[in-house]
């Protein structure tokens, strides 16, 4: 399958809060419009989440701006890394990274989705179709890092086989690390 195939993943059985809506993956430019908008949504909440707690304040947009500026668009774009969205129903409703950081070994970045669509299957759909961009790339592992007030993104990460790992790298907003073979 091309990495411009649209992805299938399973839909999770209705619960009392889902619908049997399906979920669409699709590799897609990190310039398009819907593209640009989860990144940035996606760095605002981290961002904002980050200064409340330890600020007790929003960001302002020109930290977003600053923020947004900062994450490598090229690392998400073949041949070394993809950027997955996911739609529900046919409405953006999430996004994930993978780029490679060796020939065997893929990282998981920018993994989001709109509040709106949280609970829904989203999060393991997304996960599942990273791990097939990261095996497509070649790679044997895919490693993450997180901070730990991320307790939502940490619990999926653990209920999807990842396991904590020794640090692979030492950027300030990272606290803690995952990995899961592939």
């Amino acid at each position: 399958m091309s990495d411009a195939a649209t992805l299938r993943t399973p839909t999770p059985p209705p619960t009392p809060t889902s619908t049997a809506t399906p979920w669409t993956i699709s590799t897609e430019p990190v310039d398009s419009p819907d593209a640009r908008a989860l990144l940035r949504e996606y760095y605002t909440e981290v961002a904002d989440r980050y200064f409340t707690l330890h600020e007790d304040r929003l960001s302002t947009p020109q930290e977003i701006d600053e923020g947004v500026a900062e994450y490598p668009a090229a690392d998400l774009a073949p041949p070394h890394g993809v950027l997955l969205v996911a739609r529900r129903g046919g409405e953006t409703a999430g996004c994930a990274g993978v780029r490679l950081l060796d020939a065997r070994t893929a990282e998981l970045k920018q993994m989001f989705v709109r509040p709106a669509a949280r609970g829904l299957g989203g999060g393991g759909a997304l996960l599942i179709a990273a791990e097939a961009a990261a095996a497509r790339l070649g790679a044997e592992r895919i490693r993450l890092d997180t901070r730990l007030d991320l307790t939502e993104a940490i619990a999926l990460y653990r209920r999807h086989g990842f396991v904590e790992i020794a640090p692979y790298h030492d950027d300030i907003y990272a606290e803690i690390f995952f990995e899961k073979r592939l």
